[in-house]
């Protein structure tokens, strides 16, 4: 048996474990059920993988991250450990020869997802490897009450059965006090080590700021913390077009996002970690599994969806333990956009009921049968076909996703792509040739911001609304741009892939997740009031509300975050009275309108104190909002 100090050495290069990490493995060792909350960046992946090489035998790790696990194996395999992941779209023979392999081919890792675990030959090879210790990644997805809860993790408690003699440890970097003793419970754990890292994160400045101007704002932002930075946004499309006024203004950025194909994904990735690009303008989903130490800022232009998914993604800077910030950027917009994508759009059973029926017509699948069946999917056509909205449509089948009835598969890089490869004037040139595809052309390019600079998925469906005619009209128009060679477009005819997990029951299949739907819905109604809670409330220390939301009661503020500078710079700056600056600001828009920044140059006042009088000045109806983005008197 090898030392864990010496794994340390060999695999990672390292000389000393993080804090807490030694314990751990010593406590795995031991063969102790072991529960583990470490914080993003706190080095969790160590505490199962080295342990595992020390002993005998193989490791299995649950996951329902997909992109996590290939990436974990792949780093694993660069050590030279023999590692795989039992992904989606394996066929029966070559699942039966992987599960061979583990059996005899000395692998040290088998990554699969908690779906996994319900298939009869997974269950009967499990039971022939030797397997030295089961670790359980993203534990808190096994609570009801965990962030992302996923029904399809109680499946983990097969293993128990299977291995009674193979101890488990949990890993997970945000947990309430309830979610871990729920998760414990689950997983059966006997007599269990829990290790718990302080959320505490002394090096971030958590900055909440009010902003009408959100680029001029990051401009300001990224011109004042120079360093790596992470720009996070909700959409793809936001991505590009930030990516590409951020170019003009003259910053050092790429930008990342699902549709992306990997090779490309893989070049701006190791740009940005080896400080080529300064700059990384990404969806939320870009960080996990990424431990890049110097990340000086990390800036979010719309607001999260939960306080969990906000700690983990700002927690992705000053991993080096050095001054960091964690900026988040928010307008009036901001609470309604976040309501109607959240909790607005949360479905009826009834509603679940429909789109569940429907798809199972769609298939043409009959009563009591489809288990296991795997269908190409065009979302678009499904929504279409039954007069489904589509935002409402996609949320309910990501729900029955996670609640195991269905597996949905996006297949982003088999999606429709186009990129005109001519310069903007000579497609304009092109169009004047070519009067009938101009509205066409024009609603592409309205949309899709960075098409003449890169490939992007384009969805048929959109345009077509936008342009008022037929996915089949468009098509025939970007094929011939194509053949003109005024545009690179590859068409496909399916944009997904799902499998059935179940047979086909329709209400009864629904009505079997619908208390546990009932109550993932009042959980994100919950954690989306706590966002907005967390930045309207200007009195008490950021830090001290995230660590009070994750149960960790501490009365001293940090000092650093935009609620203790504020009030430290009231100490010593004269403040105008609230009712006073109002009064000054609705007699500079007696005169004319004025944008935030002007309003702010002319009261010569604090401009965060400035914002909060024009808050109250919009909510007391006493001004509104041009679509310039100016402010003027009402009724003027």
């Amino acid at each position: 048996m090898s030392h864990p100090i010496n794994i340390l050495e060999r695999y990672w290069q390292h000389t000393s474990f993080r804090p807490l990490q030694e314990e751990i493995i010593t406590a795995v060792l031991n063969n102790e059920d072991t529960f583990v909350l470490l914080p993003t960046g706190g080095g969790k992946s160590v505490c199962f993988q080295v342990p595992a090489l020390v002993k005998d035998g193989i490791c299995i790790v649950i996951s329902p991250l997909i992109a996590l696990m290939k990436d974990q194996v792949n780093a694993l395999k660069l050590k030279g450990i023999k590692a795989m992941a039992l992904t989606s779209g394996i066929s029966y023979q070559d699942l039966d020869t992987l599960l061979d392999n583990c059996i005899y081919g000395n692998y040290k890792f088998l990554y699969l997802s908690p779906e996994r675990l319900q298939q009869d030959i997974v269950q009967q090879r499990i039971a022939q490897m030797n397997v030295n210790l089961i670790a359980v990644d993203e534990a808190h997805c096994i609570s009801q009450w965990g962030n992302d809860f996923r029904p399809a993790y109680l499946n983990i408690a097969l293993l128990r059965e299977l291995l009674p003699s193979v101890n488990v440890i949990a890993l997970t970097a945000t947990a309430k006090p309830n979610v871990i003793e729920e998760t414990m419970s689950a997983l059966d754990f006997i007599a269990p080590k829990v290790f718990r890292a302080s959320f505490e994160r002394p090096n971030i400045a958590y900055k909440v700021f009010y902003s009408e101007d959100k680029l001029y704002d990051l401009e300001q932002v990224l011109k004042k913390y120079p360093g790596a930075s992470i720009i996070y946004v909700r959409s793809r499309k936001a991505s590009v077009e930030i990516h590409d006024q951020l170019t003009k203004l003259g910053f050092d950025a790429t930008f990342f996002h699902g549709g992306i194909p990997n090779k490309e994904k893989q070049e701006r990735l190791d740009h940005w970690m080896n400080n080529r690009k300064r700059i990384m303008v990404a969806t939320t989903a870009f960080g996990m599994g990424i431990d890049k130490p110097d990340v000086k800022t990390v800036v979010h232009m719309n607001l999260p969806e939960s306080l969990e998914s906000y700690y983990q993604e700002a927690g992705r800077a000053g991993r080096n333990n050095e001054k960091a910030h964690a900026i988040l950027l928010y307008n009036a917009s901001d609470e309604i956009l976040l309501k109607n994508q959240f909790i607005r759009s949360l479905p009826s059973i009834d509603a679940i009921k429909l789109v569940y029926r429907k798809l199972c017509n769609y298939f043409q699948i009959p009563f009591g049968e489809g288990e296991t069946s795997m269908h190409q999917f065009d979302f678009n056509d499904f929504c279409k076909t039954y007069d489904f909205n589509p935002l409402q449509t996609y949320a309910i089948l990501q729900l029955l996703d996670r609640n195991s009835i269905i597996k949905l598969s996006q297949q982003f890089n088999y999606k429709t792509r186009l990129q005109f490869i001519l310069s903007n004037a000579a497609v304009f040139h092109y169009l004047e040739r070519h009067q009938s595809f101009q509205t066409i052309v024009k609603s592409i390019l309205r949309t899709y911001g960075g098409i003449f600079e890169h490939e992007l998925a384009i969805n048929l469906h959109l345009i077509a609304t936008k342009a008022s005619t037929s996915e089949k009209e468009i098509i025939a128009v970007l094929n011939t741009l194509k053949r003109d060679g005024v545009a690179e477009f590859m068409f496909s005819n399916t944009d997904s892939e799902i499998v059935f997990i179940q047979p086909r029951e329709d209400d009864m299949t629904i009505n079997r997740i619908a208390k546990t739907v009932e109550q993932q819905m009042a959980l994100k109604t919950m954690q989306v009031n706590s966002v907005l809670e967390y930045i309207k409330n200007d009195d008490v220390c950021r830090s001290v509300q995230l660590l009070s939301y994750f149960g960790e009661e501490t009365g001293k503020p940090c000092g650093i975050c935009s609620v203790c500078t504020a009030k430290g710079a009231k100490k010593t700056a004269l403040v105008h009275s609230e009712k006073q600056l109002e009064q000054t600001l609705v007699q500079i828009l007696s005169t004319r309108a004025c944008n935030s920044r002007q309003l702010t140059e002319q009261c010569k006042a604090p401009k965060e104190q400035v914002l909060k009088a024009i808050k109250n000045l919009l909510e007391l109806q006493k001004i509104e909002c041009t679509e310039a983005n100016t402010y003027r008197l009402k009724n003027l």
